[in-house]
């Protein structure tokens, strides 16, 4: 029994040298598996490999993930595991025993500049398969955050993983699993939109048999199969920005960052690109993390970051952010809306401002209020609106302002340098 077990634990520390790479893209160092062994069986032989894969503990517990594999076992390493115990070797499905790693890990992270602090204390986790929103005014430090989780600057402090890799440390396994689509154009607009794919995959050194298919599959997804021979100088803007998605999934990546992936394209255009990423996240089944200042963007994704001035000021799915707020939102114009907010303020004790010769404020369930309001505010009113939450609402609550308006204090109160250094 016991040569019988060394023998099956010598072959497993075999499967786990040569798997060591596939699992620490996909296993997080503090995902642990507990088995028990024997106290019979030898420890020495199951020295630390590879940080979580393979160690013993104080109570003579195999600590690892592993794959057993013999002529009647025959296992997908991504989708099984090996439990031991003193009488058995017994193989369990691995999403029963273990939480798949966040594809995105984020702690304490902090960046500085000499004027501005872009980013203060960032913790976040997303999960395998989403499609997260980051959502803020231009510098509130969502690109920062992005450029730090690509490895294109470095943190000040904190520290964050991605597909598993540390973004300081292991920047190049970073690199070889992430896409990014950056807010400002990088396509080569001489070349035809498939010499770009190409050039793109040579330099991520994709097998050239299998490369062809691949371009053609995605630039049939993103409708540029029929311009595939055209100069990117004569593509439109929403023909550009769908060809650099495409660029930013060739080499399949887990994680595909877009950075203000429609900014300054017509809301024609918009729509039509966040048709194409909706139809690559079912397609590509990977995770997707987008940065807007466009609140109805937002709607689109699984959960949203709001992020104001470097911090994220709320976080979950954008259902839940609108209940959390509660109440609806009523908007008025009147003669005198400066006397508007007084009186609102003295005869409701309601608090408003006033937005584009609007004045809003927030009450629960408006249309009933919209009597009382006409009858008691002592002035007329021209026009009232009333409106279910809405994310526009959550980030006025969650920060003070609307979102427009904190594009505009941003804007004024950094200076143009800092702002440039900072990243939108």
């Amino acid at each position: 029994m016991a040569r019988r077990v060394a023998d099956t634990m010598m072959r497993l520390w075999q499967n786990i040298m040569e798997l060591r790479d596939v699992f620490a893209s996909y296993v997080s160092p503090t995902d642990e598996l507990r088995v028990m062994l024997d106290e019979k069986w030898p420890t020495g032989a199951y020295s630390d490999a590879h940080g979580c894969l393979m160690r013993m503990d104080d109570q003579k517990c195999f600590i690892g993930i592993c794959r057993y594999q013999d002529q009647n076992v025959d296992l997908n390493p991504r989708q099984k595991v090996v439990v031991m115990n003193e009488m058995s070797i017994d193989v369990v499905e691995r999403e029963k025993l273990i939480k798949p790693a966040p594809a995105v890990h984020v702690r304490g992270l902090v960046k500085r500049y000499v004027e501005v602090e872009a980013v203060r204390g960032l913790d976040l986790d997303i999960a395998p398969g989403e499609t997260f929103g980051f959502l803020g005014p231009n510098g509130a430090g969502k690109s920062t955050t992005i450029k730090i989780l690509c490895t294109l600057i470095k943190a000040t402090s904190g520290r964050a993983q991605v597909a598993g890799f540390d973004v300081a440390t292991e920047r190049d396994a970073v690199r070889r699993r992430i896409g990014l689509v950056f807010q400002e154009p990088t396509l080569d607009a001489y070349l035809t939109g498939e010499q770009n794919l190409r050039f793109h995959g040579e330099l991520y050194g994709m097998d050239r048999s299998g490369a062809a298919a691949r371009r053609e599959e995605l630039l049939q997804m993103v409708g540029l199969w029929e311009r595939r021979g055209d100069a990117v100088q004569t593509y439109s803007g929403g023909m550009r920005r769908r060809l650099e998605i495409a660029r930013g999934l060739l080499h399949s990546p887990k994680v595909l960052f877009l950075d203000e992936p429609t900014i300054g394209l017509d809301p024609q255009t918009r729509t039509s690109i966040w048709t194409y990423i909706r139809e690559l996240h079912r397609n590509e089944e990977i995770t997707v993390f987008v940065t807007t200042h466009y609140m109805d963007e937002a709607e689109h994704c699984d959960r949203i970051a709001i992020m104001n001035e470097g911090r994220i000021v709320a976080l979950d799915t954008p259902d839940q952010l609108k209940v959390a707020v509660g109440k609806d939102r009523v908007q008025i114009t009147t003669e005198d809306n400066h006397g508007a907010i007084t009186a609102l303020r003295e005869r409701f004790d309601l608090d408003a401002m006033v937005h584009d010769g609007v004045v809003s404020f927030a009450v629960i369930d408006g249309a009933a209020f919209v009597p009382r309001l006409c009858a008691g505010l002592g002035m007329s009113i021209r026009s009232v609106t009333v409106n279910r939450p809405s994310l526009e609402d959550v980030f006025l609550t969650h920060t003070g302002t609307t979102i427009r308006d904190a594009e505009t204090s941003d804007t004024r109160m950094i200076p143009r340098a800092a702002l440039a250094r900072r990243g939108r």
